[in-house]
C-alpha cells in the first residue's frame, strides 16, 4: 500500500455528491482518520444563467455521480468510503481502485502547483510554451491566484496582449 496520500475517483448516485461528501468526512471525523483520508471534494464551476432576461451566478458539479478522494489506500479507508450510503464504489477495476495521475489531478486543478516568477511588470520575456513559442514581449500584469501573465507581443506590426499561464513566460537574460 502506498504512503502517499493520492487522489481517488467515487462513483455516487445522481445527485447524491454532497451528501456522499459531507457523510465520508463526518466518518473520518468520528473515527480519527484524518492521516489516511485528507480531503474529500466534488467538483463545482460557477457558471452564468440568463434566465426570464435575468442574470444570476450557478455552482454547477463538473463531474455528477462523481467525488474525489484525497486518501492513503488501506483496506480500512477502501472500506469506510466503499461502505458509504450513496457511494456505488470506485472508478477503476472492480477489485482496485486506481488514483489519478499527476496529470489529471493538474487538469482538474485539484492542487495548487507553485509557480516561481522571475520576472516583473515591464520585463521583457520569452514565450517557451504554446502557438506564440519563442515570441518576445513585455510583461503587463501578474495574476498569482489565477496563474495568468499578460505579454504584449509585436505581431504583424501591431502591439497585441497575450494571456498565458506563469510558466509559459521566461524572463530573457
Amino acid at each position: 500500500m502506498s504512503e502517499t496520500p493520492k487522489w481517488y475517483v467515487v462513483h455516487t448516485y445522481s445527485g447524491y455528491e454532497n451528501k456522499v461528501a459531507t457523510n465520508i468526512e463526518t466518518v473520518v471525523e468520528n473515527r480519527k482518520l484524518q492521516d489516511l483520508i485528507y480531503e474529500v471534494r466534488v467538483p463545482t464551476e460557477t457558471v452564468t444563467e440568463i434566465k426570464d432576461d435575468k442574470k444570476r451566478e450557478v455552482e454547477r458539479k463538473i463531474f455528477p455521480g462523481y467525488v474525489l478522494v484525497k486518501m492513503i489506500m488501506t483496506d480500512e479507508s477502501w472500506y469506510v468510503v466503499r461502505n458509504t450510503r450513496g457511494c456505488t464504489g470506485f472508478v477503476g477495476p472492480s477489485s482496485k481502485p486506481i488514483p489519478l495521475t499527476d496529470e489529471e489531478v493538474a487538469a482538474l486543478g485539484m492542487e495548487k502547483r507553485q509557480v516561481e516568477v522571475k520576472y516583473n511588470v515591464g520585463d521583457s520575456v520569452r514565450i517557451i510554451d504554446g502557438s506564440l513559442e519563442n515570441f518576445i514581449g513585455t510583461v503587463e500584469e501578474i495574476d498569482i491566484e489565477r496563474n495568468r501573465v499578460k505579454v504584449i507581443v509585436s505581431m504583424f506590426g501591431r502591439e497585441t496582449p497575450v494571456e498565458l499561464e506563469l510558466d509559459q513566460a521566461q524572463l530573457i537574460s
